[in-house]
């Protein structure tokens, strides 16, 4: 399948894929089946050294959890780094774990359980036109320029004597920061869609009842409406009933599943 790292092996090949799990501070990754782990800062440093160590996995998809926003800066950086991202529902990646008995009810998602669900579910990477993909580099390297920018004025603030001086700093660095804020939303909104998305767009929002809000979050989150039939679509989007069967017992069929939100 394009888009999946192999190599040879003794057995034959194989594919590799990698769990990021992210939080505010580190990003925790999981390269299976090598087993190897580890961990860089969530900044502007620790993405940098993150994309030259995937480098030699530059065709394994990168399996990251939705996390409402926490996500979009390094999964920006990964793809404008021409690396493979997903970004997948957590509530998939849970019950996909619990069904291997892999986590517990209160456990977390590590990177290693999201690497694990990418080699078996394989979740399909969004594509991004070259077009977008130049611009999502450049919105990339402004947010660097705007992390630098602050650490250095931070670095000012704290040596600067004079009232008004630190004023003027201050109000400097609530700027930075507000452009910072921009500059992410700007990233979110840059893998979650495309160009080619217009004509998607117009062709929904003909619908009577569909608006811009639906129409988007349809564009976004279900970027293969056009190319699958009702009950494909119906699954993709956690709409469809499954078997909750084991054995001779037959359980009530269940919706689960479906795209991150």
């Amino acid at each position: 399948m394009q888009g999946w790292a192999m190599t040879a092996t003794e057995g034959g090949m194989a594919q590799f894929t990698v769990g990021i799990d992210v939080s505010k501070a580190t990003l925790d990754v999981y390269v299976h089946p090598a087993a190897l782990r580890f961990q860089v800062a969530y900044d502007d440093a620790g993405i940098k050294a993150l994309v030259e160590r995937l480098k030699p996995f530059h065709q394994a998809p990168v399996i990251i959890e939705a996390t409402g926003g926490l996500e979009f800066a390094v999964a920006a950086a990964l793809t404008a780094s021409t690396l493979h991202v997903a970004i997948v529902n957590p509530r998939q990646v849970r019950d996909f774990a619990r069904a291997l008995g892999r986590l517990a009810k209160t456990d977390r998602i590590d990177a290693e359980i999201l690497a694990l669900f990418g080699d078996r579910v394989r979740p399909e990477p969004r594509p991004i036109p070259d077009s977008a993909l130049r611009g999502l580099d450049a919105q990339v390297a402004r947010r660097r320029q705007l992390v630098d920018m602050i650490t250095a004025e931070g670095n000012r603030l704290g040596q600067a004597g004079d009232q008004a001086v630190r004023k003027q700093i201050q109000r400097h660095l609530a700027w930075l920061h507000r452009e910072l804020k921009s500059v992410d939303t700007d990233l979110g909104d840059a893998i979650r869609r495309t160009p080619i998305w217009q004509v998607k767009d117009d062709l929904l929002r003909s619908v009577p009842g569909v608006g811009p809000v639906t129409s988007f979050t349809l564009i976004a989150e279900f970027p293969q409406l056009g190319t699958l039939g009702g009950k494909q679509a119906a699954a993709l989007g956690g709409l469809a009933p499954f078997n909750v069967d084991s054995g001779t017992l037959c359980g009530r069929r269940q919706i689960w599943g479906g795209r991150s939100t």
